[in-house]
């Protein structure tokens, strides 16, 4: 039987990690407090500039105390070194012998919720505790041995899952219902459930999935059929992935059959925006600047959702925190795959203003749809393909009878010998 110190020794060598550079960033947080209190918005120490240990940020230099104070926060940073040192030994030690531990789903919870939040950061430092992304089945990782087997199992029919953000393959089932589970009962499909860091850019785990789905398809059998169902940023990924199996001449964009979302954000989120004017409120007064390092802990992902990017360009060479308005280099859905696109709106009542500001909660309905002021920004969502579902909230698209059987809807749909009516949205 396995020692369960040795078997929780990933999980645990991966906080004390993160802890570091967690006292690392709030030490250099303080101090700018202190050095703005103390010197009333005054000069920095123009000696002393380094990179915020969490957020990654270096565009301004971090404030120094002098004397006694700036002795204690010195020696914090240096006791906090050394530590940090013996760890990165130690796990790299350990880590070789501790293979991918498949856990309970609320610690698989928690540790998709922290690789939303500090999943680029948890990639750089090569934490043991960021997501390698995968195909899964049955809550196991699907091997490349393994590939062949299972779409021949699979008959070459596969609708492939994608989460969103904070999220694992696992919470697919959600008050006793899973939408892949119902498809395989219903329609004989196949589901197999992606997992992956959503803290990273949209765009690096659009180019990952783009590779693992060529991966799958160079493993299925002639004439196979995949489908992708994506939740909330999910459906940015895919578009993402998409977007760069084309570019790299892959085979499995031809063998996509259906891309339909739900609640993805294809212009962007209303929170993520707010978080980016508290960015600027924060960043613009000497005594509340030190408090913009901790709204600038939140991940690359969470900032690809502010309006919607899926591309390297939207965001390269680029200060993810400024206020710059909508810069992406505008995709439009796939032409050549039948889109469609599911959203959500918590107030029961006919269009209203909510609709607009409130949405599902986290996604307007206008973005849900892929619709835009700008005629020229519009995602291209065929009016049939759309559908608004009223009285509920952006997790409940996961679970919900109607949505469900509008999905049940739209996987049944021949786009070339039927054209199903849709609501009025």
């Amino acid at each position: 039987m396995q020692n369960p110190l040795v078997s929780h020794s990933k999980d645990l060598l991966g906080v004390g990690r993160l802890t570091i550079d967690a006292i690392s960033g709030v030490t250099n947080i303080a101090e700018g407090l202190h050095h703005a209190i103390l010197n009333l918005g005054g000069t920095l120490d123009s000696a002393d500039s380094a990179t915020d240990s969490i957020s990654g940020t270096n565009t301004k230099p971090t404030p120094r105390t002098r004397g006694i104070t700036g002795l204690v926060y010195r020696s914090i940073r240096g006791i906090n070194g050394l530590v940090g040192l013996g760890l990165e030994a130690l796990i790299r030690h350990l880590t070789e012998s501790i293979g991918e531990q498949d856990r309970s789903p609320g610690h698989g919870a928690v540790v998709s919720a922290l690789n939303g939040v500090l999943g680029d950061h948890l990639n750089d430092k090569r934490n043991p505790l960021a997501i390698a992304m995968s195909l899964r089945s049955n809550g196991k990782k699907l091997a490349v041995e393994d590939t062949a087997e299972f779409m021949t199992r699979a008959g070459g029919r596969v609708a492939i899952f994608i989460h969103g953000l904070c999220m694992n393959d696992l919470q697919w089932l959600r008050r006793g219902h899973d939408h892949g589970e119902a498809l395989a009962r219903d329609l004989g499909i196949t589901p197999i459930y992606l997992r992956y860091n959503s803290g990273l850019h949209v765009s690096q785990n659009g180019r990952q999935l783009a590779d693992l789905l060529q991966t799958l398809s160079s493993h299925s059998p002639s004439g196979a059929e995949l489908y992708i169902i994506a939740h909330s940023m999910g459906g940015l990924v895919s578009r993402s992935a998409y977007y760069y199996g084309e570019q790299g001449g892959h085979t499995w964009p031809a063998q996509l059959r259906k891309l339909i979302c739900l609640g993805t954000p294809h212009h962007g989120a209303l929170l993520e925006r707010g978080g980016n004017w508290i960015d600027v409120i924060l960043d613009s007064n000497p005594f509340c600047a030190p408090f913009a390092r901790l709204a600038k802990i939140r991940s690359s992902g969470i900032t690809d959702l502010r309006y919607g990017n899926i591309i390297d360009e939207d965001w390269n060479n680029r200060d993810r925190f400024a206020m710059a308005g909508d810069q992406r280099c505008l995709q439009s859905i796939p032409e050549k795959v039948p889109c469609y696109a599911i959203a959500a709106a918590t107030i029961g009542d006919a269009v209203n203003y909510s609709d607009d500001v409130l949405g599902d909660g986290l996604v307007t309905v206008a973005s849900a749809l892929g619709r835009h002021e700008k005629p020229s920004a519009d995602m291209g969502f065929a009016a049939e393909n759309c559908w608004l579902a009223r009285g509920i909230n952006h997790m409940d698209l996961l679970n919900d009878p109607q949505v469900y059987q509008t999905l049940l809807m739209y996987m049944k749909r021949d786009e070339f010998t039927e054209s199903a009516g849709s609501d009025e949205v």
